[in-house]
This record gives C-alpha cells, structure tokens and sequence, in this order.
C-alpha cells in the first residue's frame, strides 16, 4: 500500500526502517511528549515489529505507514489509522514526525492523506484523534483537518513526572466530505 500527496509518499514499514524510527525517537525534542525518556533499539524494533504484524491481519484493522519525502524517500514520520469498531465505522489516526520536520506541514500533509483514506477507501463514518494538551502543534494539526475537540480529560497522562491533560478531537464523515474541494 502507498499513497503519494504532493510532497509526500506514505508506504507500508518494512524491518529495516527501525533504524530511522530510533534515529528520531531518541530526539529529546520528540521524547517531551511521552512517557519514556529514551528508546533502545529493541524498543524501536518492536514498535515497528507491530506495524509489520497489523499488515499481515486479516481483515486487516491497522494501517500505519512510514512517511516519507517524495524526492528522496527519506523516513521523517509515521501516520496512520486503526479501525475501533467496523460496525460503527469508527477508527483513529495517529501521527509522529522527526522534530526537524516540525512546523513545515508535513504533519498536516500526512494526516490528511490518512482522514481521505480512512474515509474514501475504508468508509469510516467517524475519525477521532488524541493527543497531550502541550503539544500545541499536534493540536492545530488536528484543527486544520476539519477536527473538532470532542473532549478534555484532566490529568490523563503522566508524562515527565507530572500530569497532563488528554485532547480528543474527530470529524465525521459528512463533516469531511463538506470541507473537501470540489473537482
């Protein structure tokens, strides 16, 4: 599976790419939203193990790709979609970048490309996304995607020897198709 947009190739991990995923996950930058305060390699090959096993699922539930640039297929991220509930058609998008790609649109490129596949191709009738409140620039990725924040929960998370709040943002799928340009 792979889908292109302008700038971008998102396609399916393969077992070397954990090397890259380490490369931009021990990036203190990246690490301030999360738990953890650094990955090994085994850690890293095991995060990308479980994207190999959701390909292999069937019917197949997880769709997370390695994002990459389109000029020279460098690995800068993941985004992808996991299907909660086929009977409700509901599902989930997350996304990661490198920090050095942060703040360029890529995020917003990416993500957007995995809402149209979620609801082109796997007929999701609602999308939902969280993320932690001080990442501000997760939550204007969401914002820009039509997203609207559903919920705030307090002191969700223990990142960094304190608590943080939890963000959950979603659009359905005529709220989608509203804000789609026309062709």
């Amino acid at each position: 599976m792979e889908i292109a947009t302008e700038r971008l190739i998102l396609r399916e991990f393969v077992r070397e790419d954990w090397r890259n995923v380490l490369a931009y996950q021990n990036d203190p930058l990246y690490l301030r939203y999360y738990h953890w305060t650094e990955r090994s390699a085994e850690d890293v090959q095991a995060f990308v193990q479980m994207f190999l096993d959701g390909q292999a699922e069937q019917p197949r539930t997880k769709f997370q790709l390695a994002v990459t640039l389109k000029f020279d297929r460098q690995l800068i991220g993941n985004c992808g979609i996991r299907i909660n509930n086929p009977d409700l058609r509901e599902a989930n998008i997350g996304y990661e970048l490198a920090s050095n790609y942060w703040g360029l649109g890529y995020g917003t490129e990416a993500a957007r490309a995995i809402l149209r596949f979620g609801f082109a191709d796997l007929g999701m009738h609602r999308i939902w996304a969280t993320t932690v409140a001080p990442n501000q620039g997760s939550a204007r990725v969401l914002e820009k995607l039509g997203m609207r924040l559903e919920a705030r929960e307090r002191e969700k998370e223990w990142i960094k020897d304190r608590w943080v709040d939890s963000l959950t943002y979603a659009i359905l799928d005529h709220e989608w198709r509203a804000i789609q340009p026309a062709v």
